[in-house]
């Protein structure tokens, strides 16, 4: 099976990453929850929507350090590849910020998964030539389509909806705090809440 995964928000958990990076910049006051929603929330409140524009860049360029995968994650790399299944990263995230220091994000990106021993060419690892950094969302899914994935993971639903989106692949939808419950109801979406269950979900059949 050949499996395509988002990388932000679905990979990579910046729970409290914001908080920090923000806090380390004076732009929040400290007692702020911790989530990344109340510190945009709080920054376009007070007319200052760009300082954090900046901070996303600021976090996915320099501090990538801050961030963790998703607990799970490194079991359900190596699950898989017992199983015999092929992984793709496939995100769409900009070559360098749009505001702010120009951080080459991308690099970023493939440095956290470098430190934490995901990508490599062991059997318990992805393959580095198999990740990929679309510009847009629209060449996200035309990278899944030409990879010919039977199965997208990914933290957006429009993802699944946008044209061109294989009508044969498997979308799995990754939802940890329960977001999505009504939209996907009916659907096409397969909803996960934790990458074991999306383990249990696609390899344990296998093993």
């Amino acid at each position: 099976m050949r499996i395509g995964i988002d990388f932000d928000n679905t990979i990579v958990c910046y729970d409290g990453v914001f908080h920090a990076a923000a806090l380390e910049r004076g732009l929040i006051p400290a007692h702020l929850s911790r989530d990344k929603n109340s510190v945009r929330d709080y920054l376009n409140g007070a007319g200052r929507a760009d300082a954090f524009t900046e901070l996303q860049g600021y976090v996915y360029g320099a501090r990538m350090e801050l961030a963790s995968p998703y607990p799970g994650f490194a079991d359900f790399v190596a699950t898989a590849g017992k199983a015999g299944h092929e992984l793709f990263i496939v995100s769409h995230k900009t070559r360098t910020p749009i505001r702010g220091p120009q951080h080459d994000l991308h690099a970023a990106a493939r440095g956290f998964l470098a430190a934490r021993g995901l990508v490599g060419l062991g059997s318990d690892q992805i393959d580095p030539g198999n990740l990929f950094f679309a510009l847009t969302k629209e060449d996200k899914v035309a990278r899944a389509a030409l990879l010919r994935c039977d199965v997208f993971i990914d933290d957006l639903p429009e993802i699944f909806a946008l044209p061109g989106f294989p009508a044969g692949m498997r979308c799995i939808l990754f939802d940890p705090e329960g977001q999505f419950a009504a939209a996907a109801r009916g659907g096409k979406l397969h909803l996960c809440s934790s990458w074991t269950e999306i383990s249990a979900e696609l390899c344990h059949a296998h093993v």
